[in-house]
């Protein structure tokens, strides 16, 4: 697995501490900044032409691109990397009253009411978000968040496991559950796990506020997985990935993206002419992605810049091959190596924000109790 493969996506992939605990979140905040050698505020850095941007690990931009960027707009970027998305968006609230840096990217739906109450983003109109499509623009009228990308969090399988075993693979979420798929479905922790939480939102909204535990009591029985996060889901225990046959996973479904099959395959060499990753169409539920100028940004002018450039055309059309997500404006399209193995989801399960905050924690304590304990 290549480089750009193997990081593909820790956004909403990797580990995420949801749930982290003020004390634990502060000294976390600490390290960080410490750590942080040249990725703090343009004041922190004594230069205004500086403009920080506070991310989760899996941000990425070509070279070209961002030099580009800096070279038309004048001002340099600092990226500070906070971990994974649950644990970014929890340090950006513990320091909102000394924000790190001037803009914040990597807050999805799943996560985007708890920013957006503790009021860590100011209002900002970005020069573009005209071409944003209207079903995206989450907070529309206030735009404290921009929207960035999105994608569709989905069960993917191993196809070479499923042709060896003259088995069709799922295509829904009911499938999931039947004795021909026993033991074969690995998925991420959803108070750990952004898309172990974004899966669970996702059967809460297929079988409403009623029907989702008896579908996941339904899912335990029938010998299902849970680990912490997706990296050890899909690089470790899904026998269709790189990674995963490298560790000798052994099983063939895994809770992952609708664009994991283009991340399998476009830096695979020799590249294949289909992907080896499949994906169930029927288990898929909608993120969008945000960023959004931060209150008390030392250089709001230079934020503001930059969230421009995210939703600028050129951006729109580098992203896909580098986070492996879909571009959010209409004038946007996608590279022919990405286009050529994803996998377009027409009707993906989704969720209100609202909803998601009224119920997100509940959901969570009850999933722990039924599927953990």
């Amino acid at each position: 697995m290549s480089k750009k493969q193997s990081a593909a996506r820790p956004t909403r992939t990797s580990a995420a501490t949801v749930y982290v605990s003020v004390a634990v979140g502060l000294g976390l905040v600490a390290l960080s900044a410490c750590g942080s050698s040249g990725s703090g505020s343009g004041a922190a850095g004594g230069d205004a032409k500086t403009v920080t941007l506070v991310s989760h690990d899996s941000w990425a931009v070509s070279k070209g691109v961002l030099k580009d960027f800096e070279k038309s707009s004048g001002y340099k970027v600092k990226v500070l990397k906070d971990g994974d998305a649950g644990e970014a968006v929890n340090k950006a609230i513990l320091s909102k009253d000394n924000p790190q840096g001037d803009v914040f990217f990597g807050v999805d739906n799943t996560l985007l009411s708890r920013a957006l109450d503790n009021g860590i983003f100011a209002s900002y109109q970005a020069k573009g978000l005209d071409e944003v499509r209207g079903e995206y623009r989450l907070d529309k009228g206030k735009e404290r968040v921009t929207p960035v990308d999105t994608g569709s969090l989905c069960v993917n399988y191993d196809k070479a496991y499923f042709k060896k075993h003259d088995l069709a693979p799922p295509s829904s979420f009911a499938d999931l559950a039947k004795p021909a798929y026993k033991n074969l479905l690995v998925t991420e922790n959803a108070a750990t796990s952004s898309p172990g939480l974004g899966f669970l939102l996702g059967t809460a909204a297929k079988y409403g506020d009623d029907g989702w535990q008896p579908y996941w009591k339904k899912l335990k029985a029938n010998g299902l997985k849970v680990v912490d996060g997706w990296d050890q889901a899909y690089n470790e225990e899904f026998s269709g990935s790189a990674g995963g046959k490298k560790a000798g996973g052994d099983r063939p479904l895994v809770v992952s993206y609708a664009s994991s099959p283009p991340a399998e395959a476009v830096y695979a060499d020799p590249q294949p002419k289909t992907s080896p990753v499949g994906v169930a169409k029927g288990t898929c539920f909608q993120q969008v992605e945000f960023a959004g100028l931060l209150n008390g940004a030392q250089n709001e002018k230079g934020g503001k810049v930059l969230l421009d450039f995210l939703v600028s055309k050129k951006f729109q059309e580098d992203m896909p091959l580098n986070m492996f997500v879909d571009p959010v404006t209409e004038n946007a399209t996608a590279p022919a190596d990405y286009t050529k193995y994803a996998v377009k989801i027409d009707d993906p399960e989704t969720m209100s924000p609202r909803k998601i905050a009224d119920n997100r924690d509940d959901w969570v304590k009850s999933w722990t109790s039924l599927v953990l304990k």
